[in-house]
């Protein structure tokens, strides 16, 4: 569904990657691996159409994904390193918003991450495990077949990590994809490996 066909990214007039190929199909999971500055965020912000390929194609079922970039935005969920919160709403009111432009309650996804008990809080008072619980708690509220992490277990302790996990296995039993980039091991049995 989703193939990437020689794909090179410059960031100023430094070649960050380039001849860059792979495909991932329903289901399936693609870790990217490497040191600091191999790439792997330039290559998620590339695949999520924030940034365009210097060379090559990215194709979404044999078609030019960012020919379209609203549709291929509709296609995906994009986690990067940054939370994406507003420290003076509450942890519910937070994904209330990603709710109204995705659909899907914010009760549920806040479950899935061990967040219930949070919900009324203000962001500003959440531990930074807790940000980043809430800012993947995004991934729950309305399904979209490309999921894009960066890094998602940074400040994670393990009984996260394992919340993360499930949610990870509901996707890809569903048939999404799962594309992270990262330095630990993570929850995604049977993922592929790209090392930049």
């Amino acid at each position: 569904m989703l193939e990437a066909r020689d794909l090179a990214c410059l960031r100023g007039e430094r070649v960050v990657f380039a001849g860059l190929s792979f495909a991932l199909a329903p289901g399936a999971a693609l870790l990217l691996t490497g040191a600091n500055g191999a790439g792997k965020s330039s290559l998620l912000r590339l695949l999520a159409g924030l940034i365009a390929p210097a060379e090559g194609l990215l194709l979404w079922a044999g078609e030019d994904a960012l020919t379209d970039r609203a549709a291929h935005a509709r296609r995906l969920r994009y986690v990067g390193h940054g939370d994406a919160l507003k420290p003076a709403l509450t942890a519910r009111e937070n994904l209330d918003v990603f709710a109204r432009l995705w659909g899907g309650d914010p009760d549920p996804a806040l479950d899935a991450l061990g967040l219930a008990a949070l919900a009324d809080l203000p962001a500003r008072v959440l531990s930074a495990g807790q940000k980043r619980r809430l800012g993947l708690a995004r991934l729950a509220l309305a399904p979209a077949d490309l999921w894009l992490l960066d890094e998602p277990t940074t400040g994670l302790d393990v009984a996260s990590v394992d919340r993360l996990g499930a949610l990870l296995a509901r996707h890809r039993a569903a048939g999404g994809m799962v594309i992270a980039a990262t330095h630990l091991p993570l929850p995604l049995p049977d993922a592929g490996e790209l090392r930049l």
